[in-house]
């Protein structure tokens, strides 16, 4: 990936961190794009720049601003000269009960999750298709097999899910566009889910155990950099647990 540039969306912190370690360690050039993880940003491509300098920049966009998502695409080229690959990473995750449903969620949720994901594609399309590029979406296990409670989560990385295999039609045979659906990798840093409603989401891996950022790095890294024949393809990183759901 040595001279590859990419963008990767809520790379400040979690599994984005992870992601944008993982293929800065392969070589790459990284746009860390954040909203409100300003300072860990900031000191996410401080780290990465004292191993290679001037090859990791942040840049702050506010996704739910459609309008200025063409502007963070030419950030990226403005400071790279080409995007090789698009990490759609960011995402809003809360509970939302039916009956309590209301337009803010809807659009946090489904902008965050997909609506952002499509419009940041189709601006970085003439890019990607010049370099002969790929996207990888970040979809979730639930996209598929419904978490109660979370149904507005749930329908949007379903859209998310569905527009993963539609763009690989539409960008083909040029760019490649894959997603990673994590299972029980990180736990949300609020009490949404106690321990004993994590100790049976475990239960009901065939790993019996949470896998790590770096599960969903590796396989980000794969997609982007070891699968040139693959695509409109979405890979469970998920301990097994969508074997038996």
């Amino acid at each position: 990936m040595i001279g590859k540039t990419i963008l990767i969306t809520g790379a400040a912190k979690r599994v984005g961190s992870s992601i944008a370690r993982e293929l800065h360690t392969a070589g790459a050039n990284l746009v860390l794009h954040y909203r409100n993880a300003g300072a860990a940003a900031g000191a996410l491509a401080a780290e990465l720049n004292a191993v290679r300098p001037e090859t990791a920049f942040c840049e702050y966009a506010d996704l739910l601003d459609i309008e200025a998502l063409p502007g963070l695409i030419e950030a990226v080229i403005g400071r790279f000269g080409q995007l090789d690959a698009l990490v759609n990473n960011a995402s809003s995750f809360f509970p939302t009960p039916l009956g309590s449903i209301d337009i803010k969620a809807w659009d946090d949720l489904i902008g965050s999750n997909l609506k952002a994901p499509l419009f940041l594609v189709q601006a970085a399309a003439p890019h990607l298709r010049r370099m002969q590029g790929a996207v990888v979406n970040i979809t979730d296990i639930h996209a598929e097999r419904p978490l109660a409670g979370y149904p507005l989560y749930c329908a949007a990385k379903a859209g998310l899910l569905g527009l993963t295999r539609a763009l690989a039609v539409e960008l083909a045979p040029e760019v490649r566009v894959n997603a990673v659906a994590p299972g029980p990798i990180l736990w949300p840093e609020d009490d949404t889910f106690g321990n004993e409603a994590r100790s049976q989401i475990v239960a009901h891996t065939l790993l019996q155990r949470s896998g790590e950022p770096r599960d969903i790095a590796r396989c980000v890294r794969f997609l982007l950099d070891d699968a040139p024949y693959v695509t409109g393809q979405v890979i469970n990183v998920d301990g097994g647990r969508t074997a038996h759901l």
